[in-house]
């Protein structure tokens, strides 16, 4: 990501200002550091819930800050969301939350038998010689 954006800066042209930028204005250092400590951090905390929990657990909990971003965002600064926007919003909430729910009430599979056990320590044959 740093890669992108420095090529991001030298293609754009703006390499050289925000150097001047970061030199006249050296508290920014500290922001800059903190802002790429936070994202870093972030990115760990991403990388142990898909690995511990997955993807659809990932992407709900994403989705319900969405969800929060916007409902928050609609009574903070009063902004009205059409019907359309509404039916929008319970289709896309709607489907991943439905999605999660299913795969969590979905039946178990049975465990295995296992045959010696089950013979009181005969073994079974799994396949009869011809």
């Amino acid at each position: 990501a740093v890669d992108d954006h420095f090529v991001g800066l030298i293609l754009q042209g703006h390499l050289l200002p925000a150097i001047d930028f970061a030199y006249r204005h050296s508290a920014c250092l500290y922001d800059i550091a903190l802002l790429s400590a936070v994202a870093t951090a972030g990115q760990f905390f991403i990388s142990y819930t898909i690995r511990t929990f997955g993807a659809l657990t990932f992407a709900t909990i994403m989705t319900t800050r969405q969800l929060v971003s916007i409902l928050l965002s609609c009574l903070w600064f009063s902004h009205p969301l059409s019907s359309a926007q509404w039916l929008g919003a319970v289709i896309v909430f709607g489907s991943l939350y439905s999605k999660s729910f299913f795969r969590n009430s979905a039946p178990k599979p049975l465990p295995s038998v296992d045959l010696q056990s089950r013979n009181l320590g005969e073994s079974v044959p799994l396949k009869e010689e011809a």
